[in-house]
């Protein structure tokens, strides 16, 4: 399957990767380094996320504390898949106060189930964590299946995008808005989702991923059909050149699949050939496939799929933003090392550009700044410190425009090329801000005020929309009035009829004895119901009911009679049809014993009727009864007068004597529709039969209970308000009524209604409920239990415990709070554990820290954490280890050296061991002694001030501290001396202001060190020009005061400099440097003008003066000593001078001139006298060298190239040509293409093909010339690559003896002219394959010499200049030979008889061995059969003896004595016997002692 290729995190370059374990179990640590620097550490985790198991649809997270130094930054990974970081799916926070990091899940859904991992890491190493996430499915869920209605199921969406005909291509029709959404999709990065989604209207972000990850895991399987590899995908990308390109790298299964491009699901024609006449072309570059869109426009937006095979590869959208440049960049002129700017301002806001540099895409960096305005209108590019090299094109690219200019670098002196120049701070491109500001604004008023129409366009059509709704909706209310209106008609003339009975019936009852009773009927018919209640008191008139059913339905009714004691009477009859809902009456009651009557079940929503005198109201229908009761949550002020009154309209329910009708639907229940549609009370005036009623709204809520939330020991207050001051309440907890009772406090105040808790205790958690006038609102009080300390204990507590070092400390605090409370304590932010030197003791009520041994390190913030379920609380104090104390600090401050003494500071010793400084001891030695003076304690200032001591000497001090607990180590001082001599520094070289024969005046700067005295004076001397010998001009005891003097014992006509020195306490210092050189004589005349002034050479930037010296007049023009030259440019008045001193010379090169600029050029002659008059030249000069015919100063210049496709073209040309040429390339005759980049510098001219295609392949001619004439030289560029190898190969005999190999021809023959094959042959004797023929330029070709009975093959190779293509190999060729028989003859062999009997061929040799050695004898001997060897020593067989080694190989019989001893001495023989004979040889063996 095909996939993208993933980077493994690799890790960092010199990390060690040293795998530790954490104190937390489940916790690894990677280290970076071996060694750590001193207090950093490795991230750890002091909590780690733990396994979690939750229903599905909760709140999840996972909370982990990490440490470290430098703090670690932590990051979430999860094992499958990818973590997607999304407000409503998941996010990580963290919780500055509790220093815990947070990864959320809002809603958990079961895709979430994963194992997760925590990351902790900084630059000293990584530590990792896991935790488990369960998630518990829950049964039907409608929200789920509501989001699933929305989004189309993945298999019809697939079935839409795989819409093909019969050759892979797409159906000839627009795309949908649904597909093209998720072919979008499909082909975005991540970050993209959440734009997309909400582009397109996407609200299940979740089902969306879930689909989209199918959808991509079918696509890929599909993909590696026809793609083994895909690379590099990069969306539409718009160049400077007005074309479009779509680039991206994939390797083909088969190279003939077909590629197609679509527009929005229709197919764009693409031809592969570059051609100006069409719009959209495809290059194939090695791998790399480029669509190109050219003469871009606002109808080439949409959405680009690129196809392959008839399957979707790669899908972008390109967007055309209206957008035009109002100023478009201009050609910019800079000097080397000065920055360029180019500026350039749109017609409508756009957040950022694309800015490119010679067709490269530029981005920020220090080379390059890209700025935008805050209005985005404006757009700036500043290319810093221009250099040669930078020139050339840049262009701008806006949405789908663009353009373009040069930028010109000139170039500095040649003759300073080597030196690199001082950078520049002065910028080229700038200064027409203003401008650019002023059509910035023009076009940003432009633009709103077109967005303010198209904004009163849009708001004219919503207009016009609502005003269409509003006269259907009006339409729409006057039929539904019109209808209320009769169906009100309807109820008047029924209830009237109604009233009419209900008072025949009231007479015929009170002639009834002892009738005190009331009567009700209803009807049991399920439809609708009515009920009318009727109470009568004793020796009244009884109300009447009458019940009906709507819709004409006929139901039975029950009536009963109450006595005085309210006992239920009898059964009544049936009731009577109605169409419009049932009316009661209630009668006077005049007794206080009467009760009403209860109306039936018809589940009237009115309230009952109200009886006379003291008698009770009847409930209007058991509905509202039961309604009240069971809903309890039930608060009237969410629902106003307004909207029962709407309800009563509208709905029918309402009627003028108390009592409810409600209307049903066929066959419905309509009391039990209407429940919950309003509630209302009635209340009734006494009266006549058929009173008027007056609606009362009742008691509302105007602010309900809250829920309250307290601590054990604090106070609690429940509050709510009510409509009416006079309304009283009763409170309720947990269903059980409260009253004021000691630490409860119930108040009112006005419409407030108060429930008060001094101190909370656990008892007094609950459900609390006020209820006023049937209203009812409800609340609960959480009592909490956190852990907290006593305020005293807490003040003891925070106090500094001080202790010595070695001894212990401890600490000790209770607490309050609900068990469990989890303890911990800390030390500088470090969670201390019980060790051997911390022990931790927890009790009731409190816990206690006790530290042994301490050290001065151990010094530092003593923190405890008390934690519960209810919240946390932290109390701290400081732990101060007294110690030793660190020496004081340097390095030393010399404050005075003086011989009337020495004062320095020093600093207070880094650590004082935690006590304060009482004193600072000294001790004194003078260098060159060897004892040490005790100075004394001088206090705890780092000040010293030492007044005896001896001007001249140097003193050295060592400093120690004390402190009530130790002294520290000492500080030594370096050497300080007292007294020292400071000298003043030189003044700077006298300067002459004027000379005359007997006087000559001098001036002078005082030095810049003073010594650290005031100057007393100066000394000055004088010296004759060739002579070694200073001499004063003033008296040493009458120093010169002022800054200057004038010499007068001078010789006229003799030449002088002087110096001068500075006095000071100290004494006089050094001599400065000398003046230059002053003749005494009175001052010279001006020198006249210079003769022959010419020019000698010039070139682009310099040009080469000479001159004579001009004509000494003696009183009228003296002798020139120097000479100035300057310059001006013809269109200027200024002159410029060119050298800042004069010179001696009488020649003079001017430099960095302007190319070819015109110029005129004067000479002044100068002396003492001054400046004489200037000379100029006659004509102006222009800066150019002499005029030079072009001619290439190359060698050796190839003229054929070849380059690789892809890779890169260059070619260099240096030639010479004076005044600058135009130099122009060609291409076949014709103008290169844009693509070719031009450079052109001094003396040289470069061609680059970036990327060369075989497009390139041509003629290219460089013509320079100017107006002396021209020269040409052409190249011819050959770009190719290697072939494509050629089509199958055939075998055919035409010739016996011969095969004639033909072979298609392959694809890039037609493409190279140069191409042409190679053709190499192996038959089945010679295995080996050898070219038989080369440099075919046909695909035909006849091999000779093939012989019968041989297996033949034959490979054909493309071959162009790049090298050759695979091969193409033919199958076996085999012509059968004719077999003879063949017949070998065996000459007869004769035998051969080897049999000899044994002969000695090497014999035994004579030994002399020392005693106790090794001794080796051996022979050869020979014999067929192989003979049988005896050893003998003094004629006994030795070949038994162990103390000998005896061996016979291959002949070359052996004995082998280890230690020889002076019994082995004898003769020794050997004996070689077999069948056909006998031989002996024998030698003797000396043993030497």
């Amino acid at each position: 399957m095909w996939k993208k290729t993933k980077v493994a995190d690799q890790t960092a370059t010199g990390q060690a990767g040293i795998k530790k374990k954490s104190k937390v179990p489940g916790v690894m640590i990677t280290q970076f380094l071996e060694e750590l620097p001193e207090g950093k550490t490795t991230p750890d985790f002091t909590r780690k996320p733990i396994a979690l198991t939750i229903q599905e649809g909760k709140h999840a997270f996972f909370k982990a504390i990490v440490v470290g130094d430098p703090q670690p930054i932590v990051t979430w990974e999860r094992a499958n898949g990818e973590l997607l970081f999304h407000p409503n799916v998941c996010f990580q926070r963290y919780d500055e106060a509790a220093q815990e990091h947070y990864l959320e899940f809002p809603k958990v859904a079961p895709e979430d189930a994963d194992t997760y991992k925590c990351y902790a890491t900084n630059e000293y190493g990584r530590a990792v964590c896991t935790a488990v996430l369960n998630v518990i499915e829950v049964g039907f869920s409608m929200t789920k299946q509501l989001q699933k209605a929305k989004m189309e199921d993945v298999s019809e969406i697939k079935k839409k995008l795989k819409a093909r005909k019969t050759d892979g291509s797409r159906e000839d029709k627009p795309m949908e808005t649904e597909e093209k959404v998720w072919e979008i999709l499909l082909s975005a990065d991540k970050k993209d989702y959440e734009r997309i989604c909400c582009e397109f209207g996407i609200t299940d972000f979740r089902g969306m991923l879930k689909k989209l990850t199918e959808m991509k895991k079918e696509r890929e399987e599909e993909i590696a059909q026809f793609i083994s590899h895909i690379g590099t995908l990069k969306p539409v990308e718009v160049k400077d050149d007005d074309c479009a390109t779509i680039e991206l790298d994939m390797d083909l299964v088969d190279s003939g699949s077909k590629i197609y491009l679509y527009k929005d699901g229709v197919m764009v024609p693409v031809t592969r050939e570059e051609s100006d006449g069409k719009k959209h072309n495809l290059k194939q570059v090695g791998n790399k496939y480029i669509f190109t869109i050219k003469n871009l426009g606002k109808d080439d937006a949409g959405l680009y799929s690129v196809d392959v095979g008839g399957v979707n590869v790669f899908s972008t959208e390109f967007k055309v933003p209206e957008v035009d440049f109002a100023v478009k960049i201009q050609e910019v002129k800079a000097e080397e090392r000065e920055d360029a700017l180019f500026q350039c301002v749109l017609t409508s806001p756009m957040n950022e550009i694309k800015w490119y540099g010679k067709s490269a895409l530029l981005s920020n960096s220090e080379k390059h700044e890209i700025i935008a305005s805050e209005d985005k209108l404006i757009h700036k590019l500043i290319v810093r410190d221009c250099l040669p090299l930078d020139a050339g094109i840049y262009a701008a690219v806006a949405g789908i425009k663009s353009c373009n200019a040069w930028l010109i670098v000139e170039d500095k002196d040649p003759a300073k090329k080597s030196k690199k120049s001082a950078r520049k701070t002065t910028m080229a491109g700038a200064g027409n801000d203003e401008e650019l500001l002023r059509i910035a604004k023009e076009q940003q008023e432009r633009y709103q005020q077109e967005l303010t129409e198209k904004m009163d366009i849009a708001k004219k059509t919503q207009a016009a929309r609502e005003a269409l709704e509003a006269a259907a909706q009006a339409e729409e209310e006057a039929a539904k009035k019109a209808h209320a209106e009769a169906k009100a008609a309807a109820k008047a003339a029924a209830k009237a009829k109604r009233a009419a009975a209900g008072k025949d019936g009231a007479v015929r009852k009170s002639k009834k004895k002892g009738a005190d009773a009331g009567t009700a009927s209803g009807s049991g018919n399920e439809a609708q119901a009515g009920a009318l209640g009727v109470g009568a008191g004793k020796n009244a008139a009884p109300g009447v009911g009458a019940a009906g059913s709507a819709e004409g339905a006929r139901g039975s009714g029950v009536a009963g009679s109450t006595d005085a004691a309210g006992t239920p009477g009898g059964t009544g009859g049936p009731g009577l049809a109605g169409s419009a809902g049932v009316v009661g009456t209630t009668g006077a009651a005049e007794s206080s014993a009467g009760t009403a009557g209860a109306g039936g079940a018809g589940m009237s929503i009115g309230s009952g009727g109200a009886g006379l005198g003291n008698g009770a109201a009847g409930a209007g229908g058991e509905g509202l009864e039961e309604d009240f009761e069971e809903d309890e949550d039930y608060d009237s002020f969410e629902d106003s007068d307004e909207d029962m009154d709407a309800k009563g309209t509208e709905k029918g329910e309402e009627t003028v004597d108390g009592s409810g009708a409600g209307e049903a639907g066929e066959g419905g229940k309509g009391g039990e529709e209407r429940e919950t549609e309003g509630k209302r009370k009635k209340r009734v005036r006494a009266g006549p039969l058929v009173p008027d009623t007056v609606i009362d709204p009742g008691v509302h809520f105007q602010a309900g209970l809250s829920d309250c939330k307290a601590n054990i020991g604090e106070a609690a207050e429940l509050e709510c308000k009510v409509s009416r001051e006079d309304c009283p309440g009763i409170w309720y907890k947990d269903g059980v009524e409260i009253t004021s009772s000691e630490g409860v406090t119930i108040s009112k105040d006005g419409c407030f209604h108060r429930l008060k808790i001094d101190k909370v205790t656990e008892e007094h958690a609950g459900k609390y409920k006020f209820e006023a006038d049937g209203r009812k609102t409800e609340s609960e009080i959480v009592v909490e239990d956190p852990p907290r300390f006593d305020a005293e204990e807490l003040e003891k507590f925070k106090a500094t415990v001080t202790v010595k070092k070695g001894h212990k400390a401890t600490f000790k605090i209770a607490y309050v709070g609900r068990e469990p409370i989890k303890v911990q304590w800390y030390l500088e932010g470090e969670e201390l554990s019980d060790e051997s030197n911390i022990k931790i003791e927890h009790s009731e009520g409190s816990s206690q820290l006790l530290l042994l041994k301490l050290q001065r390190k151990d010094s530092g913030e003593i923190k405890i954490k008390l934690k519960n379920e209810f919240g946390s609380v932290e109390a701290c104090t400081e732990l101060n280890v007294l110690d030793k104390p660190t020496p004081p600090m340097g390095p030393l401050e010399i404050i005075e050296a003086s011989s009337s003494g020495i004062e320095f500071k020093w600093k207070p010793p880094k650590d004082s061991g935690g006590c304060k400084i009482q004193n600072y001891i000294l001790e004194r030695q003078q260098i060159g002694r060897n004892t040490w003076k005790k100075v004394g304690p001088i206090g705890p200032v780092a000040l010293y001030k030492d007044t005896d001591v001896d001007h001249g000497r140097r003193y050295c001090y060592r400093i120690r501290v004390e402190t009530e607990i130790a002294i520290s180590e000492l500080m030594e001082t370096e050497d300080i001396q007292a007294g020292t001599k400071a000298y003043p520094g030189p003044p700077s070289a006298p300067k002459v202001a004027s000379a005359f024969k007997d006087c000559i005046n001098l001036t002078w700067s005082p030095p810049a060190d003073t010594g650290g005295t005031n100057i007393l004076g100066y000394n000055l001397e004088k010296r004759k020009k060739g002579s070694n010998l200073w001499g004063p001009v003033n008296p040493h005891n009458e120093i010169i005061q002022a800054k200057g003097y004038a010499v007068k014992d001078v010789v006229e006509g003799i030449e002088y400099e002087f110096r001068v020195a500075a006095i000071n306490n100290s004494g006089a210092g050094e001599f400065s440097t000398p003046s230059e050189f002053i003749f005494a004589r009175d001052p010279k005349k001006p020198p006249g003008k210079v003769t022959d002034l010419k020019v000698t050479d010039s070139t682009y930037t310099t040009l080469s003066l000479s001159w004579n010296k001009p004509k000494d007049i003696k009183g009228v023009e003296d002798e020139a000593k120097g000479y100035f030259v300057e310059i001006r440019l013809a269109e200027n008045t200024d002159w410029d001078r060119c050298n800042s001193n004069a010179i001696t010379m009488t020649s003079y090169t001017v430099k960095g001139m302007k190319s070819l600029a015109m110029y005129w050029v004067r000479v002044i002659a100068t002396n003492d006298g001054g400046e004489g008059n200037p000379q100029e030249l006659d004509n102006y000069i222009l800066a150019m060298p002499p005029p030079v015919r072009p001619r290439f100063t190359d060698a050796k210049v190839k003229s054929f190239m070849v380059v690789r496709a892809g890779n890169s073209a260059r070619f260099n040309m240096n030639f010479e040509a004076s005044p600058w040429p135009e130099v122009i390339w060609l291409k076949d005759g014709a103008p290169v293409s844009k693509k070719v980049t031009v450079s052109n510098a001094e003396g040289n001219s470069q061609l680059l093909i970036a990327s060369a295609e075989r497009s390139d392949t041509g003629i290219y001619t460089i013509i320079v010339k100017n107006i002396v004439g021209q020269e040409t030289f052409s190249v011819e560029i050959r770009v190719t690559d290697e072939p494509k190898p050629p089509g199958p190969v055939e075998l055919d005999e035409n010739v016996p003896g011969t095969v004639t190999v033909s072979w298609t021809a392959s694809p890039d023959e037609k493409r190279d002219d140069r191409l042409h094959y190679m053709v190499t042959k192996r038959d089945s004797v010679k295995r080996s394959w050898h070219t038989i023929a080369d440099r075919i330029f046909n695909n035909k070709f006849t091999a000779c010499n093939i012989l019968p009975g041989r297996e033949y093959q034959f490979r054909v190779y493309a071959k162009n200049d790049m090298g050759s293509s695979k091969h193409s190999e033919s199958q076996k060729w085999l012509i059968p030979a004719k077999k003879e028989k063949f017949t070998v003859n065996m000459p007869e062999s004769k035998p051969c008889d080897l049999q000899c009997a044994p002969k000695f061929i090497v014999p035994l040799k004579q030994h002399t061995a020392p005693q106790g050695y090794e001794c080796y004898m051996s022979c050869a001997v020979k014999g067929d059969p192989t003979p049988h060897v005896t050893w003998l020593r003094n004629s006994i067989s030795l070949n038994t003896d162990t103390n000998y080694f005896v061996s016979n190989t291959c002949g070359v019989c052996s004995l082998l004595i280890l230690k020889v001893g002076s019994k082995d001495t004898g003769e020794y023989k050997v004996v070689a016997e077999n069948p056909l004979g006998r031989a002996e040889c024998s030698t003797k063996l000396t043993v030497r002692e």
